[in-house]
């Protein structure tokens, strides 16, 4: 007994004594929103950063979950196509693209199903780690710490303490900040702070929303999209690659993948989602050697397929057991209310499930449907993860903690009447950048087969949680961000302002990476102001200066604040547009996402324009074109500075685009003083 007394006192200083570092801004978490903040502060000139990460990967979505093969798509005119790239994931885009050129000699290798850009994990892992070290040389990384505390003074967050993922090493941190930016998986700062934050669904009577639920049963408090373990594949050239039959393994729990082709023979020609390119194994494919003509071995997919999609309510018992050994009522908890350990629970019998997706396509399908080179008995788990198991070091989360934030966006802001979104009908002023995705929810409960809660199961949805709702196009505001009382605290990641419907909707690579971007050129303005966030928001300047920030970029590709579908960053016309439209100056058709920068302004165009600048009630219905000296009168007329350019001798009758036009527009706006100005809701024209 002395002896063991003895140790702990030994110990004792060991575990008291905490190393302490000061910083301007702390991010914790090392997903591609953590990233992406922290490469924008770097470039804002934020001179001391932390960035704390509970693993050593940097890149989540791209990297650490293992979710190579970017699903962005939207509809326009009636086809699937992309949502336009602007800012960091813009940025990481190409540096994807370029990657893949130089290893394959083709920018988009994969020809998958569900998008155009497909990235391998480790590749991507090593593309924010240079990105990082090149352009963000002020971040301190700190790799395997998790958050365990939040300090908070008089009503303001002041730093975290942290200890290491792995418990075998008793070392504990501490990080003194300015301002904490919270990216962590599950929003464990944001609810360790004590500031107001939701998770699971949110009742009807919370916020009126067509989809929510109007009272809970006994697993409404936990249901959440689920996660899944992405399984990441390599081709074997015909080497039997079959997994050991996990324990919990029964056929019945994916007797889904018995009814459809494992593989289907497909170069995706004919574009993203064409029916005839859906499979298993071309869902999220990675490199396509076969139809790319590249070298044997290079064949990768992955398996991201809604049977492998794990709920997080209704629990098999072992889950349960195992959780209720380590707290009373613990497996009655939401997963964010829960410890990294509890999770850590959860997660593995998540993987277990996933291998049983690869045993049942590697045994039992590749019977039914026979020998053939692609099936998935000669294709093996990658080793590139560096994991025990194989398998990615995090599960695909697909929403986490939301933030009760100064804004809330709901279902219906952004829910669309049509299946041929247009715009949105909340439109904040204070955009931080444009989004638009389905209100999309894998399936979110089980229902198990038989009397047994360690039996076979299958995943169900419900009524109210599907997929393929469509919404319109919408921005995500700055007040998203901020918390609704906590100060020295800013939402990054997926724990932000908006309703779990929403969340839905908003947790794309892309996304996240803006929402990163955006959070991080709030606290840079709140750091070089000596204010908090939610004086920045409130303050039109100072909101307005983000927002200008974001649009023109930082050695880098500008944001898309306004979500028009023609509008790219390399447009010289990009900033004025953006902030025209932000600002309810730049209305847009009801009918039409296109910005149409090349097509003439008319005098009834131009002369709607100037009178939401100036507040003035002048109008012209005239559908004839305006010239350069016609503008030049038309500012001088009503006091705002025009340029000299429009009376040159070579362009005074030529007639103005509309990009010129905007472009005209927003410099007469700045020189006049009124760049902080705004016409209240931007909602388009009727």
């Amino acid at each position: 007994m002395k002896k063991t007394r003895f140790a702990f006192l030994l110990l004792l200083p060991a575990l008291l004594t905490a190393e302490v570092i000061e910083t301007d801004l702390l991010i914790v978490g090392g997903n591609e929103s953590a990233c992406a903040a922290a490469i924008q502060a770097a470039r804002l000139g934020v001179k001391n950063i932390v960035l704390v990460n509970d693993i050593d990967w940097l890149g989540g979505q791209f990297s650490a979950e293992g979710v190579g093969c970017l699903d962005e798509w939207i509809v326009v005119n009636g086809k699937r196509t992309n949502f336009p790239r602007s800012g960091l994931f813009l940025e990481m885009i190409r540096r994807i693209r370029a990657h893949n050129s130089a290893k394959y000699g083709k920018a988009c290798p994969g020809n998958a199903f569900c998008g155009t850009e497909t990235i391998e994990p480790k590749a991507a892992a090593q593309i924010f780690e240079a990105w990082m070290a090149a352009e963000a040389p002020q971040v301190r990384i700190l790799r395997g710490w998790e958050p365990v505390k939040v300090t908070v003074e008089s009503g303001t967050v002041t730093g975290a303490r942290f200890q290491r993922t792995n418990r075998s090493d008793p070392s504990d941190l501490a990080v003194n900040a300015r301002l904490t930016l919270d990216a962590s998986d599950w929003g464990d700062v944001i609810r360790l702070s004590g500031a107001k934050y939701g998770a699971g669904p949110d009742l009807k009577s919370r916020f009126g929303e067509e989809s929510a639920p109007a009272a809970f049963d006994d697993a409404g408090a936990q249901e959440m999209n689920p996660i899944s373990y992405c399984v990441v594949l390599r081709e074997t050239q015909g080497k039997d690659a079959t997994v050991p039959r996990p324990a919990s393994y029964d056929a019945r729990s994916f007797a889904a993948l018995d009814r459809i082709p494992p593989w289907v023979d497909s170069d995706m020609s004919a574009g993203i989602y064409s029916p005839s390119g859906n499979s298993p194994y071309t869902h999220r494919r990675l490199v396509d050697r076969w139809h790319n003509g590249l070298a044997p071995g290079t064949e990768a997919t992955f398996i991201n397929y809604p049977v492998q999609d794990y709920p997080l309510c209704q629990l098999p018992q072992r889950v349960v057991d195992a959780l209720e050994k380590t707290e009373p009522g613990a497996s009655k908890k939401n997963i964010v209310d829960l410890t990294p350990a509890q999770r850590r629970i959860i997660f593995e019998d998540a993987k277990q499930h996933a291998l049983g997706v690869l045993h049942h396509l590697q045994t039992a399908v590749h019977d039914r449907v026979g020998d053939f080179p692609q099936s998935f008995r000669y294709l093996r788990l990658t080793d590139e993860f560096g994991t025990a198991d194989n398998l990615p070091p995090k599960p695909y989360i697909r929403e986490g903690l939301r933030l009760e934030a100064l804004h809330m966006l709901k279902e219906q802001d952004i829910r669309a009447a049509t299946r041929e979104p247009k715009w949105a009908k909340v439109m904040p002023e204070d955009a931080a950048f444009a989004f638009q995705f389905n209100i999309d929810f894998h399936p979110t409960r089980r229902k198990f087969l038989t009397d047994d809660r360690d039996g076979p199961w299958q995943f169900i949805h419900t009524k109210e949680r599907g997929w393929h709702t469509d919404t319109d196009r919408a921005v995500l505001p700055l007040r998203g961000l901020v918390p609704v009382e906590m100060n020295g605290l800013l939402g990054c990641g997926k724990n932000i302002g908006v309703s779990s419907v929403v969340q839905s909707a908003l947790r794309l690579h892309g996304q996240m990476m803006h929402v990163g971007q955006a959070a991080a050129t709030l606290a840079w303005m709140s750091l070089r102001e000596g204010a908090q966030p939610r004086q920045i928001v409130a303050d039109m300047a100072r909101m307005r200066e983000v927002q200008l920030q974001l649009a023109r970029g930082k050695a880098g590709p500008g944001v898309l604040l306004w979500p028009w579908q023609d509008l790219a960053p390399d447009d010289l016309h990009f900033e004025a547009v953006n902030m025209l439209s932000v600002r309810g100056i730049w209305k847009p058709e009801a009918e039409d996402v296109f910005f149409r920068p090349d097509q003439t302004i008319t005098h009834k165009e131009i002369t709607a324009l100037l009178s939401r600048l100036t507040r003035s009630g002048v109008s012209d219905t005239s559908g004839t074109p305006v010239t350069c000296s016609r503008l030049h009168a038309l500012l001088q007329e009503r006091g705002l500075p025009a340029a000299p350019g429009l009376l040159d001798k070579e362009r005074a009758s030529h007639p103005l685009s509309r990009a010129e036009a905007a472009m005209h527009l927003w410099r007469a706006l700045q020189l006049s003083g009124g760049s902080s100005t705004t016409t209240r809701g931007s909602a388009p024209a009727r």
